[in-house]
């Protein structure tokens, strides 16, 4: 096993997926403007087609709800979560009488913020560190990019961190978590290719503990055999990170593609199902118009989002608001 300080000058390989490692020089924008920035393809298409519903509507009625649940569709919400909505605003529309368009499309921004608070809970914090968290996903889903940007956003917070590069079995994985590692200027564990998971997260859990490091990120493979294999790789996992530190992995984030839509979902249900997933960290927002596919995650997965990738940049990976979710959606 090889512990990794990187802080000297060496030559290192860049990173496999075409990200910006270097942040620009542009004012920092407030988390509801990155939020509304990353939305602006959905909001495009998703909150212009309910303005245009709204603005028709004079009486809210059977015909101007119906006219909604197309809308929610072709925005990735899935057929499932988009029935409750509409069920949930028929019932509110008639307890409530509401008339016009503007009190129809508060409502719909009150269902959509009660979907996602539903399944919202507090991250549950360790009393004594290190916090172990574990990435899981998919391979393509952006999972060792995202994991380098979460070590860099926690750096930003002042907490100290340690990588574990336990994804052995895609080629360059090691590497790729390297180059964020020294980006992030974070130390890493590593193991060559094909070496033992468990094994390099015990090695960084001694570290983790004899440096007092605030937090531990381990990457693991995203391979796909079978949920059998799947579920024995990340059992041997959590067996080796509790026998070292008490409680541990204390987070287990699923990292979830947004492009990839209700598609993903399927697969996203074997690693919550296998990893004990307690929260989704969604890539690639900024990249898709159905960003209504959080709303999906919530109520097929009953899994709040904590993290959203906004951008390509390293620090554009943001905590998940609820409330500037939906405000960035539905302006």
């Amino acid at each position: 096993m090889v512990f990794s300080s990187l802080f000297g000058k060496r030559d290192k390989p860049e990173p496999a997926e075409s990200e910006s490692l270097t942040p620009e020089s542009t004012p920092k924008l407030g988390l509801f403007d990155r939020m509304k920035q990353a939305v602006t393809r959905t909001r495009e298409t998703f909150s212009e087609s309910i303005s245009s519903v709204i603005a028709l509507t004079r009486e809210v009625d059977e015909a101007s709800l119906t006219s909604l649940e197309p809308l929610l569709l072709a925005a990735d919400i899935g057929s499932a979560t988009t029935a409750i909505i509409m069920e949930n605003l028929r019932q509110r529309a008639l307890r409530t009488g509401i008339q016009s368009g503007a009190e129809l499309k508060q409502l719909l921004k009150q269902e959509l913020k009660q979907i996602l608070d539903g399944v919202a809970h507090p991250i549950q914090h360790p009393s004594t560190p290190p916090e172990v968290i574990l990435m899981v996903g998919v391979n393509g889903t952006g999972k060792t990019t995202t994991t380098g940007k979460l070590a860099a956003l926690f750096r930003s917070q002042n907490k100290t961190v340690l990588l574990c590069a336990a994804d052995t079995f895609r080629a360059a994985a090691i590497e790729q978590l390297e180059v964020w590692a020294q980006r992030s200027d974070v130390p890493i564990i590593k193991t060559k290719q094909g070496g033992d998971p468990s094994a390099a997260l015990y090695d960084a859990c001694i570290a983790a503990k004899a440096r007092n490091t605030d937090i531990l990120i381990a990457d693991t493979a995203g391979r796909l055999h079978t949920k059998s294999d799947l579920m024995k790789e990340l059992d041997k996992m959590r067996r080796t990170a509790e026998k070292l530190v008490p409680g541990a992995p204390h987070q287990t984030f699923l990292v979830m593609d947004a492009t990839t839509g209700q598609n993903g979902l399927q697969q996203a249900r074997l690693f919550t199902e296998a990893a004990r997933v307690t929260g989704i960290v969604l890539t690639k927002l900024d990249g898709t118009a159905k960003g209504g596919i959080v709303l999906a995650i919530a109520t097929e997965l009953k899994l709040p989002v904590i993290y959203a990738g906004v951008g390509e940049k390293i620090e554009d990976l943001i905590p998940f608001d609820s409330t500037t979710f939906i405000d960035s959606l539905l302006e």
